[in-house]
């Protein structure tokens, strides 16, 4: 096989390959790095005797992906505050099928949450991007019976995780959660109430370095009291008016509506879920670490 060959089968499956990392580890730059990882060997292989490429790329970018999860995992345990995975912009991503979209939103990749990593992975391969056993047995060296037992297993855990959660995962439209900022920086308390969930959750994603809070805060009269100075996230010292409002934008991110307010310490993204017209949840990331990647969108399905 040809240089130009190599680098064409590699190049048509690493929208795949880093779309498989991204989901496994929620990190945009290790998920970058695997599939840098993959591409070397794939580059030094005897590609000669591979009868199926794009299984053997999997089973790399997946093994890869799995020892990268367990040693990141280590590293999320002593991380300041709640960790709310990589944002990825998805304005320009192709993505074929409603289930791959859905498997980028935070609702869904913070349920994966919930899985151990093998499991995650037999999840993925198997649910969301349609793999046979036979590849998925050979990506996590367990049997093809012992898979079907662990993808029956992690499918349990996905629907009783869920309905932990209420079973939402609609992702709050953008007219909502922009009608919700208005009323928090001009100060309308009742008209904030009105647009909130009684069981309402926001999880705040500012690491070491930004002020958030460190803990999720849970019911509408408790996150409306966080939600009340939420101007201090902006830099501001005391509330502003609607002229000095920071500039702030709707984009697709994580194949969900987000505003992107841009701060003067850095881009805070703000998205969450609705039921019924309400705010169930409410995520904010702000950590620099991981929102300034968003100007570079990644190529993945």
């Amino acid at each position: 096989m040809s240089t130009t060959q190599e680098r064409d089968i590699f190049a048509e499956e690493r929208p795949r390959l880093l779309g498989l990392a991204y989901r496994l580890l929620a990190e945009r730059a290790d998920a970058e790095d695997v599939v840098q990882e993959a591409w070397l060997r794939w580059s030094t292989a005897d590609q000669a005797a591979i009868d199926n490429p794009q299984g053997w790329l999997t089973t790399v970018t997946s093994r890869l992906a799995l020892d990268r999860l367990r040693a990141i995992r280590r590293r999320r345990e002593v991380y300041v505050g709640p960790w709310l995975p990589d944002p990825v912009s998805t304005q320009r991503t192709p993505m074929e099928t409603a289930e791959l979209a859905e498997s980028l939103t935070l609702g869904f990749l913070v349920l994966l949450d919930r899985l151990g990593p093998v499991e995650r992975a037999v999840f993925l391969l198997a649910d969301v991007f349609g793999e046979p056993f036979a590849v998925i047995s050979e990506a996590v060296g367990k049997s093809d019976a012992a898979c079907r037992q662990i993808a029956t297993r992690a499918r349990r855990k996905m629907r009783t995780a869920a309905v932990d959660e209420d079973g939402v995962r609609a992702p709050a439209s953008a007219e909502l959660l922009s009608e919700l900022m208005v009323a928090v920086l001009s100060g309308d308390e009742e008209q904030a109430m009105h647009l909130l969930a009684a069981d309402v959750v926001l999880l705040s994603d500012g690491g070491a370095s930004r002020r958030a809070a460190r803990r999720p805060v849970v019911g509408s009269d408790r996150v409306l009291r966080l939600l009340a100075g939420g101007w201090r996230l902006f830099g501001f010292r005391s509330r502003p008016s609607p002229a000095q409002w920071p500039p702030a934008r709707v984009e697709t991110i994580n194949a969900s509506p987000t505003i992107v307010v841009d701060s003067p310490t850095g881009p805070v993204l703000i998205s969450g879920e609705m039921r019924d017209g309400l705010v169930t949840r409410i995520w904010v990331r702000l950590n620099p670490d991981k929102v300034s990647g968003l100007e570079f969108p990644l190529e993945m399905l």
